[in-house]
């Protein structure tokens, strides 16, 4: 099978282990792998690398877009419905102005405590499974960037609910976010849906369903997305035969100064591992690599830090 990727669809009720099983029953290969996890009520853009591409997965674009629901009045053990009730205390007064207030808040750099439920392992054990064993644990924050958070809908009544979309970087819970809003107003909240409109470069429009996959393989007409394409943000260094050829053998090669400028503009290619997008004198894809100061040369050299060589 030709190495690559995939947006998939995700639908809800389904795990993301869940979609990686049915694309490689699809598909006939046990190379498949996701770059995100989706919760299972989610749905929405689920990156998928199809064979030697999984090598590749933490080199696509990290940021992230999602449409969230947020429903205020109600808090839940997950922050999402999917959990028990906690509270549950109607807020018809709420408004759409008083709701929105806090959103400034929730921009920029933040200080998060991801959820109970969620798939961060602490002292080797996942939160999710402490949980379901009624395990209580302190759950240490983390740093997350959000970019944006666009008012979208406001829905009054007893349990109100504002959709808003949201723009971030990796490792932002949603959930978080709309519980922490309603604990900023005082009225408690949880999330009650949630869209990826975009990750790793994937967008929502462009993304497939497992129906229409299925349909595609079963016609013979469905084609990976090439990794030279998902990976076109990383700027690139074009290698000669005889150059490339050294390099796909793990050696060190060094790198003159006029190659180096033309990665320009990306900026600070003086320092230990700075990644680089490998393509051949026709714009071939080869892989990914780094560039690296060799101090006792004076010179820089480029290496092998993840490397990827197509088929044939």
């Amino acid at each position: 099978m030709e190495p690559g990727f995939l947006n998939l669809h995700k639908p809800a009720g389904w795990t993301s282990h869940d979609c990686v099983a049915k694309v490689r029953r699809l598909l006939g290969t046990k190379k498949v792998g996701h770059g995100g996890t989706l919760d299972p009520a989610a749905t929405g853009v689920l990156p998928i690398a199809l064979g030697r591409a999984t090598r590749l997965l933490n080199f696509l674009p990290g940021d992230k877009a999602y449409r969230a629901v947020i429903r205020f009045g109600l808090t839940t053990a997950t922050d999402d419905l999917e959990g028990a009730v906690l509270t549950a205390t109607p807020v018809p007064t709420l408004t759409e102005a008083a709701a929105i207030a806090p959103l400034p808040q929730f921009l920029g750099p933040l200080s998060q405590i991801p959820p109970q439920y969620s798939a961060i392992q602490v002292q080797g054990q996942r939160l999710y499974d402490l949980a379901r064993r009624g395990q209580t644990v302190a759950v240490p924050a983390r740093a997350v960037t959000v970019h944006r958070i666009e008012p979208l809908h406001w829905q009054p009544g007893e349990f109100p609910e504002l959709t808003v979309a949201i723009a971030c970087g990796p490792g932002t819970y949603i959930r978080s976010i709309a519980r922490d809003w309603g604990a900023v107003l005082g009225v408690g909240a949880t999330l009650a849906s949630l869209v990826r409109t975009h990750s790793s470069g994937f967008d929502l429009a462009d993304s497939l369903t497992l129906d229409t996959l299925e349909g595609a393989i079963a016609a013979g007409t469905f084609t990976p997305i090439a990794p030279g394409v998902a990976l076109r943000h990383w700027p690139a260094l074009t290698l000669g035969p005889d150059v490339a050829q050294r390099w796909r053998q793990g050696q060190k090669v060094p790198i003159a100064e006029t190659a180096l400028a033309t990665l320009a503009p990306a900026p600070g290619l003086d320092g230990p591992g700075d990644t680089v997008r490998i393509v051949t004198e026709t714009g071939a894809f080869l892989g990914i690599s780094a560039i690296a100061f060799d101090g006792e040369t004076g010179t820089h050299r480029l290496h092998p830090k993840m490397v990827f060589i197509p088929a044939g």
